[in-house]
């Protein structure tokens, strides 16, 4: 199994990106799907989840009304679109997959990407 992430790289504050994952060796149509980050010195925390479904997402409280994750089953792929960027947002974004339908915690993922590197400048 593979995730592969893309869509980082340096972007003014208040701008967009947009991060794509796309899952290979295995489907993850039924299963919950998210985002984490991690910045140079802190903890990996959880930016967003989304249910196998799709009808359920879970976001941080530091994110919410900026960031919006979707997925497109077809595609196996997941989203995040990010909009009005801070220089606090920079980090390494992971995605990453479960193998149960809703997660909304890192301890509940099964794999992870490598990561895609987002750094905000002010």
């Amino acid at each position: 199994v593979q995730l592969q992430a893309s869509g980082g790289g340096l972007v003014q504050a208040g701008g967009s990106l947009r991060l794509s994952c796309a899952a290979s060796g295995r489907t993850f149509s039924s299963y919950g799907m998210g985002w984490f980050r991690q910045a140079p010195g802190k903890e990996r925390e959880l930016v967003a989840t989304i249910s196998g479904s799709g009808g359920s997402t879970y976001y941080a409280d530091s994110v919410k009304g900026r960031f919006t994750i979707s997925r497109d089953k077809a595609k196996n792929t997941v989203y995040l679109q990010t909009n009005s960027l801070k220089p606090e947002d920079t980090a390494v974004y992971y995605c990453a997959a479960a193998l149960k339908p809703v997660v909304t915690d890192l301890y509940g993922m099964a794999y992870w990407g490598k990561g895609t590197q987002v750094t905000v400048s002010s």
